[in-house]
């Protein structure tokens, strides 16, 4: 009866952990289709490959230094840095006709906002700023982002209410 007993709660509890990781897992998904989709543009597969680096540096991260953290947080975190990287590719459309200054500054707002809100506090430096330092890359952020502060941090700056 035990056994049993034991048998159905981690079972529950596997499901539950399947489905609190929806959020990540879909996310993973999408951008690794992305990815591997010949139809994509350069562009769709540049973002789509920081997104996919930034799940699995987040995961990792997670795993190594905050075991003991929901699988939601993930979920969160994962949904913020979509959010944040969406936000950003809104912003440069609705910005592409004005100065290459403004645009500059803006792109700027979300590479410190991600730079000045870690998660982890990471001390390798080159891998978490491989794409902040990288100026051919579209999504200059880093990778040791808090996505939802940074994510709040923006919208603010961006909408004027500093």
């Amino acid at each position: 009866m035990k056994k049993l007993l034991f048998l159905i709660a981690m079972t529950a509890m596997t499901t539950a952990t399947a489905q609190a990781q929806e959020v990540y897992n879909y996310l993973r998904g999408s951008v690794q289709n992305t990815i591997s989709d010949p139809k994509s543009t350069d562009a769709a597969r540049q973002v789509a490959q920081f997104k996919l680096d930034a799940l699995n540096y987040m995961a990792m991260k997670m795993q190594e230094q905050m075991p003991d953290s929901s699988i939601a947080m993930l979920d969160r975190q994962a949904y913020a840095l979509n959010l944040f990287v969406s936000y950003y590719m809104k912003q440069m459309v609705e910005m592409s006709k004005q100065p290459d200054v403004l645009q500059m500054k803006m792109t700027r707002k979300f590479m410190d906002a991600s730079y000045c809100h870690p998660l982890f506090n990471d001390r390798d430096k080159e891998l978490v700023l491989s794409y902040f330092n990288n100026s051919k890359m579209l999504t200059r952020f880093s990778l040791d982002t808090n996505w939802e502060a940074a994510l709040a941090v923006i919208y603010r700056e961006v909408n004027g209410e500093e």
